[in-house]
């Protein structure tokens, strides 16, 4: 095996260093350049997984979702990674920044290879960073998009450079984690990046190739990448494969892990051949509210008022069978480092309800909204949340459609009022200054027709916190706000399990902000 570093950068310990084509069947191996990397028995390590179609894993045709984005992370590397602690020297082998915290010095390891065998240089990240200027990925960071924000890349040599900013930032390196390198020699003449789709679009540096996708069943096939520049790979092919009922699945050893159902895991628990991990609450629901659509919802009262109708409680029992805990009216969650407890939880209370809607003088007629909704268990979601919110005279009219086409609809602004679930509600306290203050017409952010200048301003100025502690305050302090003035509804964060056949494999590991052991790049390698 080959040793891989033991020093890490710590994102949160920067302080003032002083500067010094789509496949739609089964797709060739040999045609996308895929060799097998044997184990010393020449038995290769097969890890096989629950699949599903997230899009050709490359930056600009994967589906935003985690598991998508999460697959280009197999093929493409980016300058700094995560582990169970922080953030970690990936292609960059260190940085230093400069005392007024505006320049930051990368140094990349030397003698990394695209999959095609040219070699990985510094201009193919100031490469990079222009080019998602021009074309934004799927995935990408909107501060590193701002052209304010990042002023300069200065090439210092093959394996150096300069990044300049236009003001210092507490979360550059985190923003940094959202870009994935791509390859100048290949990617310059690319006008068009989300009809790239032949092999070369596969071409990274990092320790997996795709070597079959087939986008009708979503099944995907990586193999290990026998020159990769890093940790060993622990698992030589990774394997996603459509199933359609996981327990089963699982117990039978058509795939090696999966999310169990809290009722479902007695068979697991007694048997040694299964490792049953409890999740971290950083994947939610929430229920989001279009205020130019329904100006009934710029009044604060009703908001609140459903905050106290809703029995988020109820919700996790219900719907996650106890495995989760209710969601925060701050929006961080339990789980989150700055984590506010302090602010009001609206615990349930028809009563606190009707008291708030009747200060809000709004006639019957005007206490009706569509809520549109995902598939499956979120018709449920809604159908209790419907129930609860009747109770105290808002009608809820339903309508369901499949996720991809809500979260479209969420982008274009054609909801009422909508639930959605995700994650990522672990990341730096930054995101809530995209949800709240941004106008960005995604899925994830904006919150049409909100408007809130004490709150855009608090948001505005943690970002330009250098000092953590300083920083920290200030976010403790836009909890409360967020809390008082109810923009969205965090229904409940889901916990859960995840359970896996460790004889098949027991590498397994979560990162510090994120749910899912399996979209963790370092859960296969030698790490």
């Amino acid at each position: 095996m080959r040793k891989f570093w033991a020093s890490k950068v710590m994102f949160f310990m920067v302080t003032t260093l002083v500067f010094a084509g789509l496949f739609s069947g089964c797709s060739n191996p040999a045609e996308m350049g895929g060799e097998q990397q044997q184990s010393a028995d020449s038995s290769p390590k097969v890890i096989r997984l629950e699949g599903g179609d997230y899009g050709l894993p490359q930056p600009y045709t994967t589906h935003s979702r985690g598991p998508g984005r999460y697959k280009v992370n197999l093929i493409f590397d980016k300058l700094v990674e995560k582990d169970e602690s922080g953030y970690i020297p990936w292609l960059a082998e260190s940085w230093e920044v400069s005392e007024d915290g505006k320049e930051y010095l990368f140094k990349l390891r030397e003698n990394i290879q695209w999959h095609d065998g040219e070699a990985f240089t510094a201009e193919d990240v100031a490469f990079t960073l222009e080019y998602v200027k021009k074309f934004m990925p799927v995935v990408s960071s909107a501060q590193l998009l701002d052209e304010s924000f990042v002023q300069e890349v200065e090439v210092k040599g093959e394996h150096d450079l300069i990044i300049r900013l236009g003001e210092p930032s507490p979360i550059f390196i985190e923003e940094l984690f959202s870009i994935s390198m791509i390859p100048k020699h290949i990617w310059q003449n690319v006008d068009e990046p989300e009809a790239f789709t032949g092999p070369e679009s596969l071409v990274g540096t990092g320790p997996y190739q795709l070597t079959h996708y087939e986008q009708e069943h979503g099944s995907y096939r990586f193999e290990a990448y026998e020159s990769f520049w890093g940790p060993d790979q622990k698992v030589d092919v990774i394997e996603f494969v459509p199933v359609s009922d996981p327990v089963l699945a699982l117990h039978n050893g058509d795939i090696h892990l999966s999310d169990i159902p809290i009722d479902s895991l007695d068979r697991f628990w007694e048997d040694e051949s299964y490792e049953v991990v409890e999740k971290p609450g950083v994947w939610g629901y929430r229920l989001r509210f279009n205020m130019e659509r329904k100006p009934e919802l710029q009044r604060r009262e009703l908001r609140q008022a459903m905050a106290y109708a809703i029995h988020r409680q109820d919700l996790v029992e219900r719907i996650a069978r106890g495995g989760g805990i209710p969601g925060s009216p701050g929006i961080l969650p339990p789980d989150h480092r700055w984590y506010n407890p302090d602010v009001n939880q609206y615990e349930y209370s028809t009563d606190e309800a009707m008291e708030l809607l009747a200060k809000t003088s709004l006639e019957s007629a005007s206490l009706s909204f569509e809520l549109l909704t995902g598939e499956d268990q979120e018709v449920r979601m809604g159908e209790l949340l419907r129930e609860q919110l009747a109770d105290v005279g808002i009608e809820i009219n339903l309508r369901s459609l499949d996720s991809q086409s809500r979260d479209q609809r969420i982008a274009d602004a054609q909801y009422e009022m909508v639930l959605v679930g995700h994650g990522g509600w672990a990341r730096d306290a930054d995101y809530l200054r995209a949800r709240f203050s941004s106008t960005d017409g995604d899925w994830v952010n904006s919150i049409p027709g909100y408007h809130h200048p004490q709150l855009k301003r608090m948001l505005e100025e943690q970002i330009t916190m250098v000092n953590e502690e300083e920083r920290k305050k200030t976010v403790m302090k836009i909890q409360e706000l967020l809390a008082e003035d109810v923009p969205e509804i965090p229904l409940f964060m889901r916990t859960g399990y995840t359970v896996y056949n460790k004889e098949a494999y027991s590498g397994w590991m979560h990162v510090f902000d994120h749910h899912n052991m399996t979209h963790n790049k370092l859960s296969y390698l030698d790490y």
